[in-house]
């Protein structure tokens, strides 16, 4: 699967939710886990929602950082991958405490893109990485994002990974199923909202 191919669910799961869902993988280190822990979430997505679209960072250039504005810049390259996203699954490691240098900028470079849109977040780590999970609702939050209540922390998730890729504990594939359902509901929530009811901030 290449980052540029939506993935198509089954005619059964359109048709509980016709939504697009954007997932990030967010780490750009070279041994990284993001894309194939980003793989399994696209996966269980592409069940709830009409098309699921997996933007990995370490694929995706920005512009350079010296011509970033407030409420974003010039467009970027995935700047039109974001916005048609209904809402996103952001897969992240936590790095010292927080969430790395490469999804902030992906986050920074765009504004009107992610607004009044539902992201859960799908994090990683030692101990699964839930103080990245607390750094991002707060800056999630100043773009009007609404970040599930329910989330997914992955301990130690290369103890899991094998030649076909992630292979999760049932507990794991069960806590994302449960956040997919709430980020379905946000999603379609506020796919009426913005159509009928548009916010202007």
């Amino acid at each position: 699967m290449t980052p540029t191919e939506p993935i198509t669910a089954s005619a059964a799961a359109a048709e509980q939710s016709g939504l697009h869902l954007a997932v990030l993988a967010a780490s750009v280190r070279r041994d990284r886990l993001s894309r194939t822990l980003g793989d399994w979430a696209a996966g269980r997505a592409a069940e709830v929602a009409g098309t699921v679209d997996l933007i990995d960072l370490a694929e995706s250039e920005l512009p350079d950082d010296e011509l970033l504005q407030p409420g974003g810049g010039p467009r970027s390259a995935i700047a039109h991958r974001i916005e048609r996203a209904d809402g996103y699954l952001v897969v992240t490691p936590e790095y010292n405490h927080s969430y790395p240098a490469s999804l902030k900028r992906a986050i920074d470079w765009h504004y009107r893109e992610w607004m009044f849109k539902p992201a859960t977040v799908v994090s990683y780590g030692v101990h699964g990485g839930l103080l990245a999970t607390e750094h991002l609702r707060g800056v999630l939050a100043e773009l009007h994002v609404v970040t599930t209540r329910r989330g997914v922390g992955l301990r130690a998730p290369w103890n899991d990974v094998h030649d076909r890729g992630f292979d999760p504990p049932p507990d794991a594939g069960a806590a994302l199923d449960q956040a997919l359902g709430e980020l379905v509901w946000w999603g379609e929530v506020l796919c009426a909202a913005r159509r009928d009811r548009p916010f202007q901030p």
